[in-house]
């Protein structure tokens, strides 16, 4: 789902698109999209970047990136195995591989790929985003928590991180808070599940553990601004 408003400085403004990872993210300057699927080409014709956390089919679904890239001659930043995937439909001046540790910059926009841990795919990573003003978002992408997360929290300090909470293997509500708790988002944002329990228990364990940190359960398709977190 393309978002068409522009957000003001210090915010950026995302989308829920699929019961998955999937997401739209926009900043004052540059849109990002995550992990797309289940989605139309047509409603991403003005993208700046696609970005993908790994090759499973509910994350990576070729003829779709290869459809929105040539709608927008979008940069395609993605983990080693889908880059391999991608490599007949993305133009190799256009597809970025990326392994953690590496950052890329789309103009002013930072996107670093991050460890991701989800055993079940061959080379996953996770994204840290951080809009031209500063402002610090956590895909997950599938992972479970591991503890390298509470460095990863205290070095950039989010303003917002999704949490996966169900489908994937070993993922649930209180995996998805434990992701919380280490990295101490302003605001938590539970997905990557098809049950509105999971959303309502995750929320529950954020506001009686968590009560410093704001919980948004999103509904698919819904717009949201999230801005920059206050300087202490």
């Amino acid at each position: 789902m393309a978002i068409e408003k522009v957000p003001a400085k210090n915010e950026i403004m995302f989308v829920w698109f699929n019961r998955y990872a999937g997401i739209t993210l926009k900043t004052p300057s540059k849109t990002l999209v995550v992990d797309p699927v289940d989605i139309k080409p047509k409603n991403f014709q003005n993208v700046d970047a696609v970005l993908i956390s790994h090759e499973h089919y509910d994350h990576l679904d070729q003829s779709l990136v290869s459809e929105i890239y040539k709608l927008s001659q979008c940069m395609v930043l993605a983990d080693p195995t889908s880059a391999r995937r991608l490599r007949n439909v993305v133009p190799s001046e256009k597809l970025r591989e990326v392994q953690p540790g590496l950052e890329v910059k789309i103009g002013e926009v930072s996107v670093k790929a991050e460890k991701c841990n989800h055993p079940p795919a061959a080379t996953p990573v996770s994204f840290v985003i951080t809009s031209e003003d500063g402002v610090k978002v956590f895909h997950t992408a599938d992972s479970l928590p591991f503890p390298e997360m509470a460095s990863i929290g205290e070095r950039e300090q989010f303003d917002l991180v999704f949490c996966t909470v169900g489908i994937a293997p070993g993922a649930s509500p209180e995996t998805g808070f434990e992701i919380a708790r280490l990295t101490k988002p302003k605001v938590a944002v539970p997905y990557h599940t098809g049950s509105t329990a999971d959303l309502k228990r995750f929320a529950e364990l954020v506001k009686r553990e968590m009560p410093k940190v704001n919980c948004l359960i999103p509904e698919v398709g819904r717009i949201y601004q999230v801005s920059k977190r206050c300087e202490k």
